[in-house]
C-alpha cells in the first residue's frame, strides 16, 4: 500500500484497538490440510510457491530499479505464460516505463472474451515493495509478504482459475510496479489504455490480504464503498457478504491510496481495492518482519475461493450493470 503517514496511523489507532499477532498451532494447520480436496491442495502448493519466491531474500524487498524486482517481474510473466494468459500490450507482458533514472515494468496479460466489444475487467495488484530499510536485529530486507506479495499471488491464482473458464468480456491481469513510489505503475497503464481508446468496465485491485479480519461479518473490505454499486452486485454473485464497508478506510481515504485510483481518475469508472489489513490485525506494515511466516496462507486460499464467483460473474456477463453512483 502507498505509504500512509504516521499521523494517519495514529488517528486510525484511536479508532481501532491494538492488534495482537495471530498465531496458529501446528495442530490447527494439520486439521485444515486434512479437509482439503486434491484440487485445493494443488492450488495451495502454487500459492505457497509464489508467496515464498516473492518474499525471498533473493529479491531484496522488490524495490523499483532493483534486480530483485526484475526477477519478480520475470517470475510473474512465467506464471501467466504457463497458464495460457496472453501478453496484452505490444505483444509483451512487460509494460516498461521509467521512474527517475530506473527502468521498470508492469506485467500485464489477458484472456480474451467472446465479445471483445464489451469493456474489459481489470484484476490487479502491485508487486513492488520498499526494498532495503533500517536494520532491525540485523535484518534490513523489507520482504513485503502482506504488502503486497499476498495480493500478487492472489492475482496469479485467479489467472490460473480464469484460464479454464468461458468468458464474455476480456479479463486483464495487471501486476503493477512503482505503487510505493506514488501509484506510478497503475497511472502508466491507465494512460496507456486511454491512448488506445480502451476504457475498462471495472477495476478490482487486491492489496494486503495476507491476514484475516476479526469480528467482521464480511471477508474483506472494499475501498470507495459508496462510489458505485460494485459491492452490492458482487455480493449478489457470491451469495454472501463477501465484501463490506470499513468506516476507517473511508476516514483514512484509502480509496486514493492504492492502484485502483488512477483508473478512477482517468476513466471515471468503478475502480476499487479490496483488503483485509485494517491496522489492528498485523503489526509489520513497512517493516522487515513482514515476512512469509507471518502470512495466513489458508486465509488467502479461502479468500481466492470466495471471490471467484463474483469476478467470474462479472467476466461472464454481457451486461454492464456495475456503475458509479450518481
Amino acid at each position: 500500500m502507498k505509504k500512509i503517514t504516521l499521523l494517519s496511523v495514529f488517528l486510525f489507532g484511536i479508532l481501532a484497538c491494538t492488534s495482537q499477532k495471530q498465531e496458529h498451532t501446528s495442530q490447527e494447520k494439520e486439521s485444515t490440510q486434512l479437509t482439503q480436496s486434491p484440487l485445493e491442495s494443488k492450488n495451495l502448493k502454487g500459492l505457497e510457491e509464489s508467496l515464498k519466491f516473492l518474499t525471498s531474500d533473493e529479491l531484496m524487498g522488490r524495490d523499483v530499479g532493483s534486480e530483485g524486482l526484475e526477477k519478480a517481474a520475470h517470475y510473474i510473466q512465467g506464471v501467466l505464460k504457463k497458464n495460457g494468459i496472453k501478453p496484452y500490450l505490444n505483444k509483451s507482458y512487460l509494460n516498461y516505463f521509467t521512474v527517475g533514472e530506473h527502468k521498470t515494468s508492469n506485467v500485464v496479460g489477458y484472456l480474451p472474451g467472446e465479445n471483445p466489444d464489451l469493456p474489459p475487467l481489470i484484476i490487479g495488484a502491485h508487486y513492488d515493495h520498499i526494498g532495503i530499510v533500517k536494520a532491525v536485529d540485523g535484518d534490513e530486507i523489507a520482504n513485503g509478504a502482506n504488502d503486497n506479495a499476498s495480493g500478487t499471488a492472489t492475482v496469479l491464482e485467479l489467472a490460473k482459475y480464469f484460464s479454464g473458464q468461458k468468458l464474455q468480456r476480456n479479463v486483464i491481469f495487471a501486476l503493477f510496479t512503482a505503487e510505493e513510489k506514488g501509484l506510478l505503475g497503475s497511472k502508466h497503464l491507465s494512460e496507456s489504455l486511454k491512448k488506445q481508446d480502451i476504457k475498462p468496465y471495472a477495476v478490482f485491485n487486491i492489496e494486503m490480504v495476507g491476514v484475516p479480519m476479526k469480528g467482521k461479518d464480511y471477508l474483506a473490505y472494499i475501498t470507495g464503498y459508496n462510489n458505485s454499486n460494485f459491492t452490492e452486485m458482487f455480493n449478489n454473485m457470491t451469495e454472501k457478504e463477501t465484501l463490506g464497508f470499513l468506516p476507517e478506510a473511508q476516514d483514512m481515504n484509502l480509496f486514493k491510496r492504492s492502484d485502483n485510483y488512477p483508473f478512477y481518475e482517468t476513466f471515471k469508472i468503478p475502480a476499487h481495492t479490496i483488503c483485509t489489513f485494517d491496522f489492528t490485525n498485523f503489526d509489520y506494515y513497512h517493516h522487515v518482519n513482514d515476512e512469509y511466516k507471518e502470512i495466513n496462507i489458508h486465509h488467502i486460499q479461502n479468500l481466492i475461493k470466495q471471490i471467484q464467483p463474483g469476478l467470474l460473474g462479472i467476466a461472464q456477463s454481457s451486461k454492464n450493470n456495475i456503475q458509479l453512483n450518481n
